[in-house]
Formats: structure tokens, C-alpha cells, sequence
């Protein structure tokens, strides 16, 4: 009587079916998404305080103006991305360029709007706005960078 070394082959033990480019894609941005809204969450609440400390309530309206405009500033790209991406790339640019336009007009009228109010501090806001829109960029780059998202998709066929 012979027995397998390797034991019976259990479920556990298969290998998993290998992902499709387009679920690592959606698991990359949404590691994007859910870091930078992680960061903006940490940054509103020691913006806020340090605001306050620093500069009184208008400290705390320019921290939280900041992150409002960071939110807009980082979040729209990536939902945008996550939304198109079972889409043509013509759509997927198009919708990309347009919340792109859209958020930069949103961050244009808004710094229009506050220029010349006093109630919140320019430097907490310029402060504020500036660590939660190069942290984003740093986190989305952290996630493409350690993405695994296949360079082919296994049984494809070519053209």
C-alpha cells in the first residue's frame, strides 16, 4: 500500500485562481482612496488642534477648509478611477479630465470666495491644504507602487 507524501489536496491548499487585472486595479484605488480619506481624517483632527492652538477659531475654520479643499483636491481623481473602470478608455479619460477641470474650478472659487474674509488663518489653511495634498500623492503612490496588478491577463487571447 502507497501513500501520497503531499496528503490529499484540500481546498486550502490550491492555489488561488489568479486575479483579474481589473479586480487588482479596483483593490489599488481603493487602498488609495481609503488611506488618503485615513489621512485627511488625521489631518482634520490635528489641523483642528493645532489651529486652535495656534492661531484661535480662525485656526480651526482654515484647518477645516483645508481638508474640505484636500478632500475635493485628492478624493475626486481616485473615485473617478474606480467608477470608469469597467469603461472604454475614452470614457475613463474623459470623466477623468472633467472632475479634474471640476475640482480645480471647486478649489479656484472657494479661495476666491474666503480671499478677502478674516475668519479663518491663512497659514493654517495654506499649511493644512498643502500636507493633505502632497500626503495623497505620496499615499497613491504608495499603493500603485505596491500594487500587483498583472502585466497580462492569463488565458487572454491575443489580437
Amino acid at each position: 500500500m502507497t501513500t501520497d507524501p503531499t496528503g490529499p489536496v484540500e481546498p486550502a491548499d490550491r492555489p488561488a485562481a489568479p486575479a483579474r487585472p481589473q479586480d487588482a486595479t479596483r483593490a489599488v484605488f481603493r487602498r488609495a482612496l481609503r488611506d488618503t480619506l485615513v489621512l485627511l481624517a488625521v489631518l482634520a483632527v490635528l489641523g483642528v488642534g493645532v489651529g486652535a492652538l495656534v492661531a484661535g477659531m480662525p485656526g480651526v475654520w482654515g484647518a477645516l477648509i483645508a481638508v474640505g479643499l484636500a478632500l475635493v483636491f485628492s478624493g475626486t481623481t481616485v473615485v473617478a478611477m474606480l467608477r470608469t473602470l469597467d469603461a472604454s478608455p475614452n470614457t475613463m479619460a474623459a470623466v477623468v479630465m472633467g472632475t479634474w477641470l471640476a475640482k480645480v474650478l471647486v478649489v479656484i472659487v472657494v479661495l476666491a470666495l474666503v480671499r478677502d474674509m478674516d475668519f479663518y488663518s491663512r497659514g493654517v489653511l495654506a499649511g493644512v491644504l498643502a500636507l493633505g495634498v502632497i500626503g495623497s500623492a505620496v499615499l497613491d503612490f504608495r499603493a500603485v507602487n505596491g500594487g500587483r496588478v498583472p502585466y497580462v491577463e492569463p488565458g487572454a487571447t491575443t489580437r
